[in-house]
C-alpha cells in the first residue's frame, strides 16, 4: 500500500524547459524531503530489528554474531546523481521502484554461518517483505567481491497513512568488509582504471579472505558445535 500524496507525480527535472514558479520549486522541495524522510524511518525500523537481535544474543545468549553496523541514507546530490546515471525517470514512484539502495544497512559479522542466520532471523519477521535477495558468497562477483545483498520492505506509518519503504541490507564477515572497504578505495583512487596488475592482486586477495572465512569458521565450529 502506497501514500497518495500529490508531490508523487512531479518531475524533478526541468530539462523540458518548463519554468517553475516559487511555490512550485517550493512544492518539489518539500516533497522530495519527504520521500528521503520515508526512507530515514524505514533505515530506524530495520536498524531496531537489529539492535533487539544483537542485544538479545548480547544478554540471554552466550555468544554475538554481530560484530557492528553501519547505515546511511543517500543524500540528494548522490540520488540525483544515480538517477541521471542509469536513466531512471524522475519522479519519486520510478526512484522507489528502480534505485533500491536509497537506504542502506550493512551488518557485519564474524563467520559466514553468522551471516546466515542473520539473515532468515531477520527475513522471517512477518513484518518484512523480501523484494529480492542476492547471495555473492555463495557466488562470488568475477572480481572476487563476497556478500550476501537482501532488499526488504518494511512498513513506515506517518501522519498520512502507511508507506512500505525499502531498504537494502548487506551482511558480510570481517574479511569481506576489509576486502570490500580496500576495493573501493582504488577504484576511488584510480577513477575506476584500475592497472591490471593491481586487479589480479585484488582478485587474489578475495581469494585469501575467502579461504580465511573459511578456516576462521571450521575453527569457530570446533569450538562451539
Amino acid at each position: 500500500m502506497r501514500r497518495e500524496d500529490p508531490a508523487q507525480g512531479l518531475v524533478l527535472s526541468t530539462t523540458d524547459g518548463l519554468t517553475l514558479d516559487a511555490e512550485q520549486l517550493r512544492t518539489i522541495r518539500v516533497g522530495f524531503q519527504r520521500f528521503l524522510l520515508e526512507y530515514e524511518f524505514g533505515l530506524r525500523e530495520v536498524e531496531t530489528k537489529i539492535e533487539i537481535l544483537r542485544d538479545e544474543f548480547r544478554e540471554i545468549h552466550d555468544y554475538n554474531p554481530i560484530e557492528h553496523v553501519t547505515s546511511r541514507v543517500k543524500s540528494p546530490d548522490s540520488l540525483l546523481a544515480k538517477v541521471a546515471r542509469r536513466g531512471v525517470p524522475p519522479n519519486f514512484e520510478d526512484m522507489r521502484e528502480q534505485i533500491t539502495d536509497i537506504a542502506g544497512v550493512r551488518v557485519t559479522c564474524a563467520f559466514i554461518s553468522d551471516v546466515y542466520r542473520l539473515v532468515e532471523l531477520l527475513t522471517a519477521q512477518d513484518d518484512i517483505t523480501v523484494r529480492c535477495r542476492k547471495d555473492y558468497i555463495a557466488e562470488p562477483k568475477p572480481n572476487g567481491y563476497q556478500s550476501l545483498h537482501a532488499v526488504v520492505e518494511v512498513p513506515v506509518y506517518m501522519s498520512t497513512g502507511r508507506v512500505d519503504v525499502p531498504v537494502e541490507i548487506q551482511f558480510r564477515t570481517i574479511a569481506m568488509d576489509f576486502w570490500a572497504s580496500l576495493e573501493h578505495k582504488i577504484h576511488y583512487k584510480y577513477a575506476s582504471d584500475v592497472p591490471p596488475e593491481l586487479l589480479e592482486e585484488l582478485t587474489d586477495a578475495a581469494r585469501t579472505a575467502a579461504e580465511l572465512d573459511s578456516r576462521m569458521q571450521r575453527l569457530h565450529r570446533e569450538l562451539h558445535g
